[in-house]
């Protein structure tokens, strides 16, 4: 009988433990399946706000998209993006117009056979086959291999150059128009000289008809002048022929001692070239060689009387070549000035127009020759001409005066 009731009692206790097993279990159970809904929970917000996340930058990047797209088609040039292997990625309308169609997916290099000029200086200007000329500027991208091309329309900037530079000829035109008083003054005062004793009533019959002559010589030096200013400002030729050495510094003699008067400035003429028979444009040397000679004039002006000497000094150092120097006791120049004195419109002087210099350097080089300068504060100034006795061939005498050093081809000797 005890037996039996410490069985009965241990089946119980087992079953006791048993139900307490149960429990426990049933409870960890409910916990670990709300710690689970938990975590369910906490992942579905973590995956929506990260869905939301992603939306808001998929929008973000549609309305930046939209913006460069927008931007694209606002900027007032072609824009071409090309892959690693020189393809078209993409473009703008402003592109299209420019090259035409089809353009996406076609390699740039058979865009350019088809759309452009083949001649050009400039690799980073071309001509379209329509004859817009447009700027190209390449740009790599950071992290890829491709390339950016921008092409702009550089037809308006083309026009407002060219505008630009037909002002500065009519302004350069206009300061040689007012430079022809430089030319014209001295045979000018000569003529009127000359006039002014016509009325004269003491005046005998043979000077009378020798000073006609002699406004006559001078008007007809204004009229030789007038026409070759024209012939300068159009790059037209000199026109050559022969002439005489001798007759040449006879006249510049004659018209210095006109314009010069009585003892202010002295002039001494040494001539002992031995060739007389010259080939050029007469006129033209006279010019050249009265502009350096006024100039000379201008510098003695302030000297006493009898001070002032100029010394024209002709020779031949070879059979080819005549050489004539201008030299002047005057104040001199300075260095400085001595570089950029033959530049056109470059001038020293407060009423001065530049031109007379630049003219003579133009003039020697339409002759084959070479004009120097050579001079220091007060120790005057020297002026030497290399002149071909017989010239071959005219040469086209530079004009315009389009702004470029004229004399870059010379060598202005410094001292």
């Amino acid at each position: 009988m005890n037996i039996q009731n410490n069985d009965n009692a241990h089946k119980t206790e087992q079953l006791t433990d048993a139900f307490r097993a149960f429990n426990e279990w049933s409870e960890h159970l409910s916990a670990s399946y709300q710690g689970l809904e938990e975590q369910v929970a906490k992942l579905h917000g973590e995956l929506a706000f990260a869905r939301s996340e992603r939306l808001k930058t998929l929008e973000e990047k549609e309305k930046l998209a939209s913006r460069l797209e927008r931007i694209l088609a606002a900027l007032p040039a072609g824009v071409i993006v090309l892959d690693a292997v020189g393809k078209i990625l993409d473009c703008n309308a402003l592109a299209i117009t420019f090259l035409g169609e089809p353009l996406l997916g076609v390699s740039w290099s058979k865009v350019v056979e088809r759309s452009f000029i083949p001649v050009f200086d400039n690799p980073h200007e071309r001509q379209l086959i329509s004859g817009k000329p447009v700027s190209i500027t390449y740009s790599q991208l950071e992290n890829d291999a491709g390339q950016i091309i921008l092409l702009s329309d550089v037809s308006e900037m083309r026009s407002l150059q060219e505008l630009l530079n037909q002002q500065k000829q009519l302004s350069a035109m206009g300061e040689m128009v007012a430079s022809m008083a430089h030319q014209v003054r001295t045979p000018l005062a000569t003529a009127i000289l000359y006039s002014s004793q016509l009325g004269n009533a003491a005046l005998d019959e043979t000077k009378r008809q020798r000073f006609a002559q002699k406004i006559l010589e001078r008007l007809q030096y204004l009229e030789r002048q007038v026409n070759d200013m024209l012939i300068f400002a159009k790059d037209g030729r000199l026109s050559m022929e022969k002439f005489s050495l001798h007759a040449l510094l006879e006249c510049l003699n004659e018209t210095l001692k006109d314009y010069l008067g009585q003892g202010r400035v002295d002039v001494q003429i040494i001539n002992t070239a031995h060739d007389d028979a010259m080939l050029g444009n007469e006129n033209a040397l006279r010019g050249a060689l009265m502009n350096v000679l006024n100039n000379a004039v201008d510098a003695l002006g302030n000297m006493e009387s009898g001070q002032g000497l100029i010394t024209i000094n002709v020779s031949q150092p070879d059979a080819r070549n005549l050489k004539i120097v201008i030299t002047d006791n005057g104040p001199g120049l300075a260095k400085e000035y001595c570089q950029r004195i033959f530049e056109p419109f470059f001038t020293t002087k407060n009423n001065g127009t530049g031109l007379g210099l630049a003219v003579v350097d133009s003039v020697v080089k339409a002759h084959r020759g070479q004009v120097y300068v050579a001079s220091a504060l007060g120790a005057g100034a020297t002026f030497t001409f290399i002149l071909p006795c017989v010239m071959q061939t005219p040469e086209l005498l530079p004009g315009g005066f389009s702004g470029k050093n004229l004399s870059q081809e010379n060598h202005h000797e410094i001292v």
